[in-house]
């Protein structure tokens, strides 16, 4: 298509195309989402609601604006930024067993690339995907180092990222990367249990607001129930 009359490149900044290209790379090599496209089908089909709702909705001056602008809004953060959120929480729970995997295969003796060959093809999930991707593109030219710091890029994660730029100092100065390695995993173990922690305390909130949203009224129902027949009697 050309640039000139792509309508995503005539509403958009460059800065904003950037930001989302920015943000659609972490979904990950496997993904199917175009920034360009993106882009093009949110303005499309944001105009197209905005006038239905106008046409078949006696308040459709009102309800088209909000309904539309929310759509807008809403989105990117539905497709885009809950499934970075997902594989966010997926990755740090895979990085754990891959990178003992990967700890126990650099001390058995293999260079960083065979040690992620190892690794890759004893483990499955999210992060080896990326790291198999990792291997082809050096498989096609690019140096280990140069691989590794684009996956950064496709990784939502700090923690992850942390322990890919270990490997890639290790790559570049020769340095043990397997004391690293090990206190990294010990963080991302503790930073899940942490987390299910979390999880476990939020569970009487929930049974708290589900008790008084179904619960309460139902009580309340069966006791004024007697009394209110009586009124209708």
């Amino acid at each position: 298509m050309d640039k000139r009359y792509d309508l995503a490149r005539m509403v958009y900044s460059d800065r904003s195309i950037k930001r989302l290209d920015k943000k659609i790379k972490l979904l990950g090599s496997n993904s199917k989402i175009n920034t360009i496209v993106f882009l093009n089908f949110r303005i499309i089909s944001f105009i197209i609601i905005f006038f239905v709702i106008l046409y078949i909705s006696s308040f459709g001056y009102v309800l088209a604006p909000v309904i539309s602008i929310l759509y807008y809004y809403f989105l990117e953060k539905i497709v885009i930024d809950s499934e970075i959120k997902r594989r966010q929480v997926s990755i740090e729970g895979e990085g754990i067993n891959f990178f003992e995997i990967l700890t126990l295969a650099i001390d058995a003796g293999r260079n960083l690339e065979g040690a992620i060959r190892i690794t890759v093809d004893n483990t499955k999930g999210l992060l080896p995907i990326e790291f198999n991707e990792v291997l082809r593109e050096v498989k096609y030219g690019k140096s280990l180092t140069e691989a590794m710091m684009d996956m950064q890029g496709r990784i939502p994660s700090d923690s992850i990222n942390n322990i890919i730029l270990s490997l890639v100092e290790s790559d570049i100065y020769g340095s043990s990367v397997i004391s690293n390695l090990n206190s990294q995993v010990d963080y991302l173990r503790e930073k899940r249990k942490m987390e299910v922690k979390g999880e476990i305390a939020k569970v009487p909130i929930k049974i708290s607001i589900i008790s008084v949203l179904f619960f309460v009224p139902l009580v309340l129902l069966i006791i004024l129930g007697p009394v209110l027949l009586s009124y209708v009697g």
